[in-house]
């Protein structure tokens, strides 16, 4: 109950997403504030923020919520092997990575489903935090993860997508200098992928402008096709979306620096049976690559 009053900051929310009636979940947090001695909520009307108590509780309560499950997944493991599901978040640029894992995953270990999730770098983290996810796929150096497991799986190379019938199309390479005036169609500003664009645009000079954006990759691709749009995307995912479309995939000058894409997990010694059979199917799938 606390762990939810925390992570939707609105009791009605929280007790909605338990399923449980508003003042079950009150007399619920009194009663833990009773048991800790503490005020961990500041309320009046409303839920007003935790307070410094309320903090170094959450801390633990996901401490103690983690190893509960981590306890039950290794008593499952043991009765019956890996079994269960796996929640995975995933950058909208990646969603090809997880099909590889989890259809490589999959072939191992049968018994083990996957729900996958596409989400902003943020919020990646953010359900990592709330135990919402088990790991997720995102960018590993291009802002602080805290403490998590990582597996590099790749570093993103940039593709112009464009209509083959594009000036730029029968070139071998385009500069981010030459996309300088051009209808682009890009991500929301809220992907951390845009961000990465908006740099490497501005350092060849170019004001990142796009009359469309989206968070999603199918809507850029769309768009390019009918309306003649330009868009930039990751190799992997460009790839994936242009086969058999009209369209023309041009590489892009390398930026000055490179970003790493990888397996983001929970820092636990051990993981769950489940979680540490991911990390090292990653691993191996990248090795033989």
């Amino acid at each position: 109950m606390f762990l939810a009053v925390a992570k939707e900051g609105h009791f009605g929310r929280a007790a909605r997403s338990l399923g449980i009636a508003q003042p079950t979940l009150s007399a619920g947090i009194r009663q833990l504030e009773a048991q800790l001695g503490v005020l961990l909520i500041f309320r009046g009307s409303r839920f007003g923020g935790l307070t410094p108590e309320g903090q170094s509780t959450l801390v633990w309560a996901r401490r103690i919520v983690g190893d509960a499950r981590q306890l039950r997944e290794e008593m499952r493991a043991t009765r019956h092997g890996l079994s269960g599901r796996l929640r995975i978040a995933v950058i909208p640029t990646a969603l090809t990575w997880a099909a590889k894992i989890s259809a490589r995953f999959g072939i191992a270990h049968p018994n083990v489903g996957f729900t996958i999730l596409s989400r902003t770098s943020a919020e990646i983290l953010q359900m990592i935090d709330d135990l919402d996810i088990d790991a997720g796929i995102s960018y590993l150096d291009n802002e602080p993860l805290g403490k998590v497991s990582t597996v590099p799986l790749y570093d993103e190379r940039y593709m112009l997508v464009c209509n083959q019938g594009s000036a730029l199309a029968r070139q071998r390479r385009v500069a981010w200098s030459d996309l300088a005036g051009q209808r682009l169609c890009l991500l929301s500003s809220d992907m951390q992928n845009r961000r990465i664009i908006n740099r490497n645009l501005m350092s060849a000079g170019v004001t990142p402008q796009a009359t469309v954006e989206s968070s999603s990759t199918v809507v850029l691709v769309a768009h390019v096709l009918e309306g003649g749009w330009l868009t930039i995307l990751p190799e992997d995912i460009a790839v994936f979306l242009a086969q058999g479309k009209t369209l023309a995939l041009v590489p892009l000058e390398p930026p000055q620096s490179t970003h790493a894409v990888g397996l983001v997990a929970p820092w636990r010694e051990p993981h769950t049976p489940v979680l540490e059979a991911l990390l090292a199917e990653a691993r191996r799938m990248v090795s033989d690559s």
